[in-house]
C-alpha cells in the first residue's frame, strides 16, 4: 500500500496487548499510534509508540472510559456501484482484483477490513444504464411481476459482491432502489416522477424478489431503503419522489408487513437523505403503523449538520441511525482539508451521533470520476482505478475509512471519550477482545500535544499539524 508501510502491516498485529516493563518492575503498557498526515508524509503509517504512565499534566487530556457504551458497531465501508463493480470485474486482471478485494475487504493488519457495503436496487447515476429490473415499454405493466430478473447484475455486481463475501463472511449487504420500474411511476419513467397509488402493493413485491433473489445467489440483504434520497428528483438519471406520507403508508400498508412475511431479518430503514430535513425521519417515525416496521434512520452528508443524527435518536431511541452516502470530488480539491472533513465528521460525527455503520459512496471510479450515466461528473471514488491498465490509487477516503475500519472491528461498541476541544475531535470504541482504539484528528495548523487518560493512567502525544491518528491498545 502507497506510504503506508505495507511491508510490516503483515507482521505487525495492529491490537496485541504489547506489554513492556516499566522502571521500578511496574508494567507500563505499550499503545501503538497510526498516523495520517495532511500534507501526506505519512499515510497509516505506524508513528513513535506511547506507554500509559502515571497521570501528568498535560494542559489538553483527552478522558475515555470504556464502561459507559453506547451503540455496536456494523462497521465500515463504501457501496459497491455499478461503475465499481464494472471496474473491478472488467478492468482489472484476476490478479489486480485479487490484490484489491482483499487488500480492502480483507481482515487487519493486511486488509482494511471493510465490513458494511450498500447495493442499488436498479441503476443509479453511476450506472453504464438505465434500467430496473423489470422494465416495460411504454404503457405496459407487469403488476404481477412476471418479468422480474436480476441479470443485468449477472456480470459484475454479483461476483464481485460474492467475492467481498467470500474474503469478509461478516460484511453486511444493504440495498437501495434510486426509482421503482417506470410503468409505477407518474411518468412512466425511471427519471423523475413518484409513486403510484395503485404501485404500492407491486413495490412492495419487487423489493421483497429482490431480497430473494439475492438470497438465492449467497447474498444476504440485511437493510432496505425504500428510496435512495427521497425528496430529490434528479433530471437526467433515475430518481423517485416519496414524501413523508406516502413513505408512512407504503411502509404500515405494504413493505413493513411483506417483508415481515416473506424476510423477517431484514431491516427498513427511513430516509436515505440528508441531515438538512430531520423532519421528513421524524414524521415517518411519528406514523403508527409505519413506526412498527421501520428499524432506524439513514443519513447522507450533502446537506445540513450531523448533529441532528443525535437530535433524532434522543427522540427515538430505539431506532438505529446509519449513515449511507458521502462522496468526495473535484470540487473540494484540498487533500489536508478532505482527511479532516472524511475523518471528523463522517467518522466521528457520525459515530458520535448514534451510526452503527458509516458508507462513502462509490467503492471505486476510473480516472475520469465513472463510469456514469448522468449525474455527478466530478464524483470521486475511495479508490482509482484507471481503466486501461487497471492500477489503483488509494484516495484520501481510503485513509480515512482505515483509521476506523482496521482498528474497530464488527461487534465493537463506541464508548465515552471526552470532546469539546477547540482543534480536536475524539471518538472511541472497544471491540469484542477487549482492545481499544481512539480516533484522534488535529485541525490545527501547528502540532497538538495532549494526554489520553484512562483511569488512573495516561499516555502523551504530539499529534501533526492537520493530520489523524488511531491508537490502540488492550
Amino acid at each position: 500500500m502507497a506510504g503506508s508501510g505495507s511491508g510490516r502491516w503483515l507482521v505487525v498485529s495492529l491490537l496485541a496487548p504489547l506489554l513492556a516493563l516499566g522502571t521500578g518492575g511496574a508494567v507500563a503498557q505499550t499503545v501503538q499510534a497510526w498516523v495520517t498526515s495532511g500534507d501526506q508524509s505519512r499515510l497509516m503509517q505506524r508513528g513513535d509508540d506511547a506507554r500509559f504512565g502515571a497521570a501528568g499534566s498535560e494542559p489538553t487530556i483527552i478522558d475515555v472510559d470504556p464502561t459507559r457504551r453506547y451503540q455496536q458497531m456494523t462497521g465500515f465501508g463504501a457501496s459497491i456501484t455499478d461503475a465499481s463493480a464494472w471496474l473491478i470485474q472488467h478492468r482489472m486482471t484476476d490478479s489486480q482484483r485479487e490484490a484489491l478485494l482483499n487488500e480492502l475487504f480483507g481482515a487487519p493488519p493486511a486488509g482494511l477490513g471493510l465490513s458494511f457495503t450498500r447495493l442499488t436496487i436498479g441503476a443509479s447515476d453511476f450506472s453504464r444504464t438505465h434500467y430496473s429490473f423489470d422494465d416495460m415499454p411504454p404503457g405496459a405493466t407487469d403488476p404481477d411481476l412476471a418479468h422480474f430478473s436480476i441479470e443485468p447484475n449477472r456480470a459484475d455486481v454479483l461476483p464481485v459482491t460474492k467475492a467481498a463475501l467470500a474474503i469478509n463472511p461478516q460484511l453486511k449487504v444493504m440495498a437501495s432502489p434510486w426509482s421503482a420500474p417506470g410503468w409505477m411511476k407518474s411518468t412512466d419513467s425511471l427519471i423523475q416522477g413518484t409513486l403510484k397509488p395503485e404501485a404500492f402493493a407491486p413495490f412492495a413485491a419487487y423489493l421483497s424478489k429482490y431480497v430473494a433473489a439475492y438470497k438465492a445467489e449467497g447474498v444476504p440483504i440485511f437493510a432496505l431503503t425504500l428510496q435512495n434520497e427521497p425528496h430529490f428528483e434528479p433530471k437526467n438519471y433515475p430518481g423517485m419522489r416519496v414524501d413523508p406520507g406516502k413513505r408512512a403508508a407504503f411502509i404500515g400498508g405494504h413493505l413493513g408487513p411483506l417483508l415481515a412475511k416473506e424476510h423477517p431479518g431484514v431491516r427498513i430503514l427511513d430516509w436515505d437523505h440528508n441531515w438538512d430535513e430531520p423532519g421528513s425521519p421524524a414524521a415517518v417515525l411519528r406514523d403508527p403503523a409505519a413506526n412498527r416496521y421501520v428499524a432506524g434512520v439513514a443519513w447522507h452528508c450533502y446537506g445540513g449538520d450531523v448533529r441532528v443524527q443525535a437530535a433524532l435518536h434522543d427522540t427515538w431511541p430505539d431506532k438505529e441511525t446509519w449513515f449511507t452516502e458521502c462522496s468526495g470530488g473535484g470540487w473540494a480539491p484540498g487533500w489536508a482539508n478532505n482527511l479532516l472533513y472524511f475523518t471528523r465528521t463522517l467518522v466521528i460525527g457520525t459515530t458520535r451521533g448514534w451510526a452503527k455503520g458509516v458508507l462513502l459512496w462509490n467503492l471505486a471510479l476510473d480516472e475520469n470520476g465513472g463510469p456514469h450515466l448522468g449525474g455527478c461528473d466530478n464524483c470521486r471514488g475511495v479508490v482509482t482505478i484507471d481503466s486501461r491498465t487497471g492500477e489503483v490509487t488509494r484516495n484520501v477516503e481510503y485513509y480515512a475509512l482505515a483509521h476506523a475500519s482496521r482498528f474497530v472491528r464488527p461487534g465493537a461498541h463506541r464508548v465515552w471519550s471526552s470532546s469539546g476541544y477547540a482543534d480536536l475531535d475524539t471518538v472511541a470504541f472497544r471491540n469484542t477482545d477487549g482492545t481499544l482504539a481512539l480516533l484522534v484528528t488535529n485541525a490545527a495548523d501547528a502540532p497538538r500535544r495532549f494526554a489520553v487518560r484512562l483511569g488512573g493512567r495516561a499516555f502523551t502525544y504530539a499529534l501533526p499539524p492537520k493530520s489523524v491518528a488511531t491508537f490502540a491498545w488492550k
